[in-house]
């Protein structure tokens, strides 16, 4: 039995009140139950209102108490959150007719006066309860937070969060809602005395059972289950003259960060998004300059060393898995075992050539969602990076591809070209003997390895992780696979793809 965390908070106003909610709001997940629990005029409502108008992005979002509606539902960016008050609720079997019973799945659910059907509540829940302090002034409050069940290790990370903060000077800052990404963490803006920093909640993070040669999908494929490998590499790339954020503050065993703000300007522009050609070719002149170097294979890490791993064969056939894991069951096109032979010996081949190529720094995901464009700054140093925690050591081609098949919007294959070009040269100028048609190879196979784990992770969001919006980047995905199995040396994998994979669903 897991024992219930708590700890109490002093909220000298509704300022604090929201401060409060809105770190509470980082590390809830949809499926959450926060109970909310005082005498009438406690503050249950205003709180709940704070959680939600945060998680809206909007602070003058109506968010009325749910007193004669019972529930009122939000569909918010992140996910649904349901506000519900069983004050007038006289027997438990209401909760069925207003739907709470069973209470929904994928949704933040916050109820008011719990202690109307206790019975119903679950046993994995955040409680918090309020009452009057008129010691501390008229409109004064103290929260004591206890965390039940499972819940009981999110209260725990809400207190060292409210700890970082206080011991960083950052407890009392306004706190802006900043969209997430597809992994475990969240962010928020800190703004005090008109200036902003970033906050970063990186959870400790196994993903999913040991079911890949006896490791979880994370550690197979060797992406950052904590902080430590972010701070190392921010710490490098720095180091080489690339514009990664500096770290103001940190707890390395909890997982927070405060760090600069780049702001929000980044590499794309339009309706439907489309790459701004200057700033596409800055980034690509940061490959260039990074990949002409010979770059350290371990880093400092807070008085230690962090080894930056080696992408190996099985993590890449790990990754390509994933498309008939997920992807082609999707599609009604499951692999027989002689097939699924077939796809890996063809691709353990192919992986060869870029396995023995020269390594450099994978940054991993370098493209446009994790790209902030610099004006104020000059040269490569205009593209701040801003995502690299899972950086591998491999082929220089992965992040040229990543770059130029950009995955969250269309890159014209005219500026493909004309951008791998635009590499090559600079690559040739400072290294004679780099080898361009070689070079055009290895990219190709990058592409397809790449492209084949990208459809596979897309279903994995969907049907995993009930994220169905990335299903509209597999078509994308489609087109940039089939300029990648073009080239003449994957010639025997096109044919196979065409024989056994079917293209996604508009």
């Amino acid at each position: 039995m897991i024992a219930p965390a708590t700890f109490s908070v002093a909220l000298h106003n509704e300022t604090a009140t929201a401060q409060l909610m809105a770190d509470l709001a980082l590390l809830v997940s949809p499926g959450d139950v926060i109970t909310l629990t005082g005498d009438l005029g406690a503050g249950k409502t205003a709180a709940a209102r704070s959680l939600i108008r945060y998680l809206a992005g909007d602070d003058d979002l109506e968010v009325p108490s749910p007193t004669f509606t019972l529930v009122q539902s939000y569909e918010l960016p992140a996910f649904p959150v349901m506000h519900t008050d069983l004050y007038r609720v006289e027997d438990e079997s209401e909760l069925e007719e207003i739907g709470l019973s069973p209470l929904p799945d994928a949704t933040l659910i916050l109820i008011e006066w719990p202690e109307r059907a206790p019975s119903a509540m679950p046993a994995d829940r955040i409680d918090i309860a309020l009452t009057h302090r008129p010691a501390l002034g008229s409109n004064a409050r103290a929260a004591d937070i206890t965390g039940y069940g499972k819940s009981a290790a999110a209260v725990a990370r809400l207190k060292a969060l409210r700890e970082f903060l206080d011991a960083s000077s950052y407890i009392d800052a306004t706190r802006k809602r900043m969209a997430g990404d597809a992994s475990t963490r969240s962010y928020a803006r800190l703004i005090r005395d008109d200036r902003t920093v970033i906050l970063m909640n990186s959870p400790q993070r196994p993903d999913g059972a040991a079911i890949y040669n006896g490791k979880a999908y994370s550690a197979a494929v060797h992406l950052a289950e904590n902080i430590k490998p972010f701070v190392a590499i921010d710490e490098g790339l720095r180091a080489q003259g690339i514009s990664a954020p500096a770290i103001h503050h940190s707890d390395l065993d909890h997982g927070f960060l405060i760090s600069e703000d780049f702001g929000s300007e980044g590499m794309i522009e339009g309706d439907p998004p489309r790459p701004i050609t200057e700033r596409y070719e800055a980034a690509t002149d940061v490959l260039a300059t990074l990949h002409g170097k010979t770059l350290p294979e371990m880093l400092p890490l807070d008085g230690q060393t962090y080894a930056i791993p080696a992408f190996d064969t099985d993590a890449l056939l790990i990754e390509i898995g994933l498309m008939p894991e997920w992807y082609l069951p999707d599609r009604n096109a499951p692999l027989s075992e002689e097939k699924r032979a077939e796809f890996f010996a063809m691709w353990r081949e192919l992986l060869r050539k870029p396995l023995a190529a020269p390594k450099t720094w994978i940054i991993r995901d370098f493209h446009s969602p994790n790209l902030i464009w610099l004006a104020d700054r000059a040269g490569i140093a205009r593209v701040g990076v801003i995502d690299f925690q899972d950086a591998v050591l491999g082929p220089h081609s992965y992040d040229v591809v990543s770059l130029l098949q950009d995955a969250r919007i269309d890159v014209p294959e005219a500026l493909e070209l004309t951008l791998l070009s635009r590499y090559i040269k600079a690559r040739r100028t400072e290294d004679a003997s780099f080898d361009p048609a070689g070079f055009a190879e290895l990219y190709a196979i990058m592409s397809a390895q790449r492209n084949t784990r990208l459809l596979g992770t897309f279903a994995r969001l969907n049907r995993r992780d009930g994220k169905p919006h990335y299903l509209r980047h597999q078509p994308r995905i489609w087109t940039y696979l089939q300029r990648s199995l073009a080239h003449p040396a994957l010639q025997h994998l096109r044919d196979w793809y065409l024989a056994n994979v079917p293209p996604p669903r508009s």
